[in-house]
């Protein structure tokens, strides 16, 4: 496998340019905090525009790709080190990999990091830091509520670790400001980046 991520541009079959320089987005943050809806945003976003581009959710990788696994540290960690491995994978052919996964802890995200850094494929980090407290009204799958009822344990954030990014590319304060404008201020980090 090669870190190919080369800028080459190609054309559909309209005639339009076809951006084809892959990158690992990767949004991390806690239960709730916004990161899917964010992803799905720059990811229309990005489509629009002729890249190509694949979200890579948390959910649907748990149940096809790390099936059997819990939610221990270990497995937690393995299954970071799997989403990191596709999304590279993806980045190196000319995907933008989307990638809105809690990730909670740190060397498991450096460990991703690494991976890209040592395949030569561009990888950027941003931490959608909303609250706790703004995740629980949130509760879009209930797991706060749910924990809170003493249902559930090891919930991210509340009674299990997460341990913020000390210094991630972007940080977006998704409670402060619309859904479009987090996934404008993204887009325009990777704009930047000659990624977008």
């Amino acid at each position: 496998m090669t870190g190919a991520a080369h800028q080459t541009n190609e054309t559909n079959d309209q005639g339009q340019e076809k951006h084809v320089t892959g990158a690992t987005i990767w949004l991390t943050g806690l239960p709730s905090a916004g990161k899917t809806t964010i992803a799905h945003e720059l990811a229309g976003r990005l489509c629009d525009e002729g890249h190509r581009v694949e979200v890579l959710d948390g959910d649907e990788i748990r149940e096809f790709l790390s099936a059997g696994l819990g939610f221990s540290r270990e497995d937690r960690h393995t299954n970071v080190q799997r989403i990191g491995f596709v999304a590279e994978l993806l980045a190196s052919n000319g995907v933008k990999a989307l990638v809105p996964v809690i990730a909670p802890y740190a060397d498991s995200r450096d460990a991703v990091r690494k991976r890209h850094e040592t395949e030569g494929t561009p990888y950027v980090e941003v931490h959608v830091a909303t609250p706790v407290e703004v995740c629980s009204v949130r509760d879009v799958k209930g797991l706060y509520a749910k924990q809170a009822a003493g249902e559930l344990s090891g919930l991210t954030g509340v009674d299990d670790p997460y341990e913020e990014p000390e210094t991630p590319d972007l940080r977006i304060e998704s409670h402060t400001q619309t859904v479009q404008d987090s996934a404008a201020a993204l887009y325009a980090l990777l704009t930047e980046r000659g990624l977008a």
